[in-house]
């Protein structure tokens, strides 16, 4: 049994007056075809497996050996003249879909561009390399160390009580877990620490760091502080 479309009718592969209407059905729906979307839908109708030139192809294997040939060739030629016409007819969407895409995409490339005003470094960091110019031309360096400081470097080793003021809350940002003991510095001090345990005697060393200061006016301030050194350290 042939898996055929309901009501579609299998034209004879010798009747030359079936194959030549169903011919002239496929090349007109491929020419009334507006876009390409349709053309593929038309392509499907009339030389998919189910399109009655297939079907009337597949009739040949049940023919006498001595009708194949001419069924063969009146079969090919119709096949053919459908593909010579759906090529056309792709050629000629193809390119009115893009001359439609270049009209649709047109750049005016006359027109003035909407130039973005570039912006400019921070006044801050501006004053702070200008600082940093002066102290590195006098022969000292430039020093700088983690904004989130290790609670030793920050308070331990400046010599901060445990009950000290300054390690409550309200005055210094704690990063989490709190057995980490880490916190946003709340001053240069920790970069000169970590400056004088790295560096050989003698040594002048410039800070420059920003701080959190929780209870400060400005929460982040950006100061160059110095230090220096001609005597080695001692841990007694």
């Amino acid at each position: 049994m042939t898996d055929t479309l309901p009501g579609a009718a299998i034209p004879n592969p010798l009747d030359e007056a079936a194959i030549t209407a169903a011919v002239e059905e496929a090349v007109a729906a491929i020419a009334a075809a507006s876009s390409l979307e349709e053309l593929k839908a038309v392509r499907l109708a009339h030389t998919g497996e189910k399109s009655p030139l297939s079907l009337a192809n597949r009739e040949i294997g049940g023919l006498p050996k001595e009708q194949k040939a001419a069924a063969g060739k009146l079969m090919g030629s119709s096949r053919g003249r459908v593909n010579q016409a759906l090529a056309a007819r792709t050629a000629v969407l193809e390119a009115e879909n893009d001359a439609r895409i270049l009209v649709e995409e047109t750049v005016d490339v006359t027109a003035a561009p909407r130039r973005r005003r570039a912006g400019a470094r921070h006044p801050l960091s501006t004053l702070q390399d200008r600082v940093a110019d002066i102290f590195v031309g006098m022969g000292w360096e430039i020093a700088e160390g983690p904004e989130v400081e290790s609670e030793w470097f920050n308070f331990d080793a400046l010599n901060f009580k445990p009950d000290h003021p300054a390690r409550e809350m309200q005055d210094t940002f704690f990063v989490e877990p709190p057995e980490a003991h880490l916190l946003m510095r709340t001053h240069t001090s920790p970069v000169q620490v970590r400056s004088m345990l790295e560096r050989e005697v003698p040594s002048m060393c410039c800070a420059r760091a920003r701080y959190s200061a929780p209870m400060n006016s400005m929460p982040r301030t950006h100061p160059c502080s110095t230090s220096s050194r001609a005597w080695p350290l001692t841990r007694s």
